[in-house]
């Protein structure tokens, strides 16, 4: 016998394991257009739906280096203050009504309610800033105090968000769950960057960092002069001594093409790609019995091309079968904007392929269908379940979060290679995958560059702008 309707309003529920238990039945269909989980959060219904409908503009990493190299003047720190302010409340509003859209037996589960409470969190922290204009250093300092506790509080969404989907997939729609992931895990690429980078720069150009001299590379979290030739390297010490703990042996790793290319990109984002490819490469070679077989990456810079990003951007039209981190109308006000063009930076970004080749058998064709699905994992659903359930050892989840854990297991949830991909098109590049069944899988790895890199290394900090408005002064 179901349950009767409950209030819009729901009172706290218990912790309960409601995905766990078989005899649990669903809740009445209305629940799933408006579920609400327990929280203490003081944000309004109205308030949230207010900002929920604000236009989402797109991020770019152009917009992330605006600001100038640091140490900024204060002027421009009061900038990036405001520009980060300008876009979190909505695009954090916009994810608690896609956590509530959820069915109500999956929201009220306790960690996808602990994310959705995390939601809350963050963007009551936020109300006392988007409501009037950053105007002091004082209170910019309390703004960073603010990101630096989203950025906290935000830390474990995927690990736990894989155990809630994962322990309520009775009760939701594998489609459903690759849909809402990849909507939210794109959100939260964006939502973190333009924190982190606020934080970036704020530490850069305060304290005794400002008076230290800036490594002319990098502008926050993004680095000017990055060389993937290094990135891989790193990461093959990383699953090479995953493969040896595991497996007992490491396979080798040759790169050629282009190995002193350098582009404009975020460390972190190309470290946790290469990462999940070279452990499906790594682990596919072992497991094939091929691991004398060396992985072979190769890198290749693309010329410049004609179309400016903003070009690509107005060419784009937002619908339900694709996943963007904006709004039509916030695009459509993004690419009016005079300032979207913003010179150099904007131009025709260099572009850099990787090629990851190995000889692990290739991919079976009756499993390539479900190889971007969140849901999809090499693993049985016993496997994956003891994976969550082992008296809250997370391994396999932790790896999804932190590739450089040093309990990583070399092959996750089902997460990595849809992650991978969002990551990789979030600035507009991509992943693309060949298999030949029988011998060996190619992937291709592009990524897009911020602009002519040389231009924006060349680009003066806050104090060489000041010194220069100096003297033209004089």
């Amino acid at each position: 016998m179901l349950k009767p309707a409950l209030p819009r309003r729901l009172l706290p529920l218990p912790q309960r394991r409601w995905a766990t238990h078989p005899t649990h039945q669903p809740f009445p269909p209305d629940i799933h257009e408006w579920s609400h989980p327990p929280s203490k959060a003081t944000v309004s219904d109205e308030e949230i739906s207010r900002l929920a409908s604000k236009p989402r503009r797109p991020l770019t990493l152009a917009d992330l280096v605006k600001h100038g190299k640091p140490p900024l003047r204060d002027a421009d720190l009061l900038s990036s203050a405001n520009f980060t302010v300008s876009l979190l409340p909505a695009r954090l509003a916009h994810r608690i009504q896609a956590l509530r859209n959820l069915p109500f037996i999956v929201v009220a589960n306790p960690n996808v309610s602990k994310i959705y409470n995390n939601y809350l969190h963050s963007l009551s922290t936020l109300e006392p800033f988007y409501k009037k204009p950053i105007e002091t250093i004082e209170e910019e300092m309390n703004f960073t105090e603010a990101m630096a506790d989203l950025v906290r509080t935000h830390s474990n969404t995927i690990p736990t968000l894989a155990k809630g989907f994962l322990q309520c997939r009775k009760y939701i729609d594998a489609a459903e769950v690759t849909r809402f992931l990849d909507q939210h895990l794109r959100a939260r690429i964006g939502t973190r960057l333009v924190a982190e980078q606020h934080l970036a720069l704020h530490m850069a150009s305060t304290g005794d960092a400002a008076t230290q001299k800036p490594d002319p590379n990098h502008v926050g979290v993004i680095d000017l002069a990055l060389r993937p030739a290094d990135i891989v390297r790193q990461c093959e010490g990383f699953v090479s001594e995953v493969c040896e703990l595991k497996y007992g042996v490491r396979p080798s790793l040759v790169i050629n093409g282009d190995k002193d290319a350098e582009f404009a990109h975020i460390p972190m984002h190309l470290e946790y790609i290469i990462t999940e490819l070279l452990k499906n490469a790594f682990r596919a070679t072992i497991e094939s019995g091929n691991e004398r077989e060396p992985i072979e990456v190769t890198i290749a810079t693309a010329p410049d091309v004609s179309t400016t990003k903003l070009q690509a951007l107005m060419k784009l039209s937002v619908n339900e079968e694709n996943s963007y981190d904006f709004s039509q109308d916030g695009l459509e006000e993004y690419c009016s904007s005079p300032d979207a063009d913003i010179g150099p930076l904007n131009s025709a970004a260099p572009c850099i392929t990787l090629r990851i080749r190995d000889r692990g058998g290739g991919i079976p064709p009756d499993a390539l269908n479900n190889i971007w699905s969140y849901s999809f994992t090499t693993f049985n659903n016993e496997e994956a379940a003891a994976a969550v359930e082992d008296n809250g050892t997370d391994a396999g989840l932790n790896a999804i979060a932190n590739s450089g854990s040093d309990q990583s297991s070399i092959a996750g949830l089902g997460y990595g290679l849809p992650l991978s991909r969002a990551y990789a098109e979030y600035f507009g590049g991509g992943i693309a995958l060949q298999s030949m069944y029988g011998w060996g899988t190619d992937v291709y790895l592009t990524l897009q560059g911020i602009g002519k890199m040389e231009e924006a290394k060349q680009a003066p900090s806050g104090f060489e702008k000041l010194q220069q408005e100096m003297e033209e002064k004089e």
